[in-house]
């Protein structure tokens, strides 16, 4: 399921790594960046949190999906007045968006809806795409993660 939408920009505190997709580096990579959001307590250390939902921003693209690009997994935050030693600061720029909803089994099904999107959606912008890992997200079976592509109006 996507929906098309406008997103206002926001900020975005947390780990990064920079990745490409080729022979399933991404994966390997992201997985190393979730267990070190996890196992360091990030999101603790992240403060003035606009709400306790993990955002995995990707960005900073060399070319497009299939050349490197940076993977941040963090919170919003209200401002970047206060960046904690270790973190890093991200600006998501307002844009055009498309809604698609992974929906359970994860992560299978995120990696999933991702090939089905590098696959179809060909009006990428290549700027800033993220997943959004709230409530919904907590039950592997029955997950509901919410996948945002940034596109051309």
């Amino acid at each position: 399921m996507m929906n098309r939408m406008h997103i206002n920009g926001f900020f975005l505190l947390g780990i990064s790594v920079r990745t490409t997709n080729q022979d399933g580096q991404a994966a390997k990579d992201i997985e190393e960046l979730w267990c070190r959001f996890m196992d360091n307590n990030i999101l603790t250390r992240i403060v003035d949190r606009t709400g306790d939902e993990v955002y995995c921003v990707y960005t900073d693209y060399e070319t497009d999906h299939t050349g490197p690009y940076t993977a941040i997994l963090g919170c919003r935050v209200n401002s970047l007045d206060n960046i904690p030693v270790g973190l890093v600061s991200h600006v998501v720029s307002p844009g055009t968006y498309v809604k698609y909803t992974a929906k359970s089994w994860l992560p299978n099904r995120v990696g999933q809806t991702w090939q089905h999107i590098w696959d179809t959606c060909r009006n990428r912008q290549y700027i800033a795409d993220f997943d959004v890992y709230g409530i919904k997200a907590h039950n592997p079976e029955s997950a509901r993660v919410e996948i945002y592509v940034g596109v051309a109006r």
